[in-house]
């Protein structure tokens, strides 16, 4: 191979920190040249203003002086035309119509909603948690936030307010924090402490979009933060995801649990699959061995108990107890899984994310890309 080459061979493995792919697979390479050790490497960033343009230039310029014989490197970056964007996101689409709902009963993610009766049980933060922790064991995971009137999954992930999507033509490319692709109504809204009062059809809409307009690649698992309740979204998201599955949070307390089953009901009436149940908010034990049980005990079980059926057992996945750093880390943007591994919360997080990891996707009825 020649020094040009093996420049290209090496500029086109750096991967496009927003789209996770190598910038080579995706057209991003243009002219390079080599002349007495100098590297003139040319890159077609998507689109003007490209959020991601230091990142890149910065990989770049690392991954050409990187190959023997070279001593210095120039980089130029410029943008793509209209027509290679457009081939662009044909490809990225892999021959779906554009607007088509990519989680179907066909796919190979895993869409799991995490819901709950009653608002106020911690239901994000063991979404957002849940989320980091099986990227942490190096899956795929994507995370819609649901709760368009109460969202708070950018703040619980640390994505800086102000900070939105980025769009390539008619596509969306969330941002990822923690390794996690994130899709919220708060990167939308020009006032970060805006409140959305919108009725059904805005809902609905809005949540079809999320899976229908945001590029989020091939995933393994889809996690979906549900709104409280049994309301619009719901409805609306148990038609669009009959076939998905539901993690429901409660605390140990009967007001929260009592609801907490109504949201498995609903979600079972719809087809979707009810995986286990989450308590949040348990007991606490303290240095020197005395328990506090705020919100009471036997919450989780109960609603474990009231959802199983004779062909369907539902398990209580874990009681995550009463933790000082878990909501430090919802207020930071640090989740506890990150910040603090070894606290209880943390380690109890971590065990739900490998039932998950670990458990069947349930293939049964769908058909798999395979080809004789």
């Amino acid at each position: 191979m020649s020094a040009a080459d093996r420049v290209r061979a090496a500029v086109g493995a750096v991967s496009d920190p927003e789209l996770r792919r190598p910038i080579g697979d995706l057209d991003m390479v243009r002219e390079i040249s080599v002349d007495d050790g100098h590297a003139h490497v040319a890159i077609a960033l998507t689109i003007v203003g490209c959020p991601a343009a230091d990142r890149i230039e910065s990989d770049v310029r690392r991954a050409a002086a990187s190959v023997d014989g070279i001593a210095d490197v120039t980089i130029d970056l410029g943008v793509m035309t209209p027509a290679e964007r457009k081939a662009l996101t044909e490809k990225l689409r892999d021959g779906r119509p554009a607007r088509q709902m990519p989680f179907g009963p066909d796919s190979l993610t895993r869409v799991i909603l995490v819901s709950s009766g009653k608002g106020g049980v911690g239901k994000s933060t063991v979404t957002a948690n849940l989320a980091v922790a099986l990227a942490e064991q190096g899956l795929a995971v994507g995370l819609v936030d649901a709760d368009v009137h109460g969202f708070s999954i950018p703040g619980l992930l640390g994505i800086p307010a102000g900070t939105q999507p980025t769009r390539i033509d008619d596509l969306m490319l969330p941002p990822v924090a923690h390794g996690v692709k994130t899709i919220s109504i708060g990167m939308f809204l020009r006032d970060g402490d805006a409140a959305v009062a919108w009725r059904g059809p805005m809902l609905h809409r809005t949540v079809q979009q999320f899976l229908t307009d945001v590029f989020f690649g091939d995933l393994d698992v889809l996690l979906i933060d549900m709104p409280p309740g049994t309301g619009d979204i719901a409805i609306s998201i148990g038609q669009i995801l009959p076939h998905a599955e539901v993690l429901v949070v409660t605390t140990p307390q009967a007001a929260a649990s009592d609801v907490a089953i109504r949201s498995g009901v609903v979600a079972r009436q719809t087809g979707q699959r009810v995986i286990g149940v989450v308590e949040n908010m348990a007991a606490l034990t303290l240095p020197d061995g005395t328990v506090v049980d705020l919100f009471g005990t036997g919450g989780g079980a109960a609603v474990a108990e009231a959802l199983s059926q004779p062909d369907e057992d539902v398990p209580l996945l874990v009681s995550i107890p009463l933790s000082p750093q878990l909501r430090t880390g919802g207020d930071t943007g640090v989740p506890v899984v990150v910040g603090e591994p070894a606290d209880a919360s943390s380690v109890a997080i971590r065990a739900v994310s490998e039932y998950i990891a670990h458990r069947g996707r349930g293939l049964a009825g769908r058909s798999l890309p395979l080809s004789l």
